[in-house]
């Protein structure tokens, strides 16, 4: 993960200063419930956000420097979160459940070989009736720069046993290089 640390020396497309609006609007609808774990948080804003509406949250990254600058980010807002660098695939290493576990653009970085390892580490910490809620890239989007794309199937081939498909709809994956972003498809998903 040597791209993404380095990735944070600067400011990375993805770290647009705040929440995706689509995760915003998961919490004004009521889908983010109990404990919430937020893989892939880069420097916090998802994690802060529900921190902020009360939640009790943990951020995992695998990348040192962003997990830093969410402890900084943490500490300045004055709000408790839980940030750890922990690979994805490590996920059993918490020793604990979270009834919601949040995804923005750590799916789509997935190798073919890494995403049966994911479901698995994912199942491992969600609680029986607990949601996964995962934006990703979609292949409606044009290729050529940025992550690769993830087609509907994809998604439901990943999470077929164990797991019930609540939703996959269009989305919007909000960045600093367009003002528009990109088209993606926000997953809600429950374990059984």
């Amino acid at each position: 993960m040597d791209f993404f640390d380095s990735a944070y020396r600067g400011t990375p497309p993805w770290d647009i200063g705040r929440p995706q609006k689509e995760f915003v609007e998961l919490l004004r609808r009521g889908e983010i419930t109990g404990s919430v774990l937020d893989i892939g948080c880069g420097t916090g804003e998802h994690a802060l956000f529900f921190a902020g509406e009360g939640y009790e949250v943990w951020g995992i990254d695998s990348a040192p420097l962003a997990i830093q600058k969410a402890k900084e980010k943490a500490a300045g807002r004055g709000l408790p979160v839980h940030f750890l660098v922990l690979n994805a695939l490590d996920l059993p290493k918490l020793r604990r459940k979270f009834t919601t576990v949040t995804d923005s653009g750590l799916f789509h970085t997935l190798s073919d070989e890494d995403r049966p390892l994911f479901v698995n580490s994912l199942a491992t910490i969600l609680s029986p009736g607990g949601k996964y809620f995962m934006l990703c890239f979609s292949e409606l989007e044009p290729g050529g720069f940025g992550p690769r794309r993830i087609t509907q199937k994809e998604i439901q081939d990943s999470f077929r046993e164990g797991w019930s498909i609540n939703y996959i709809r269009p989305a919007t994956f909000e960045s600093r290089t367009r003002a528009e972003g990109p088209r993606a498809w926000l997953s809600s998903i429950t374990k059984k």
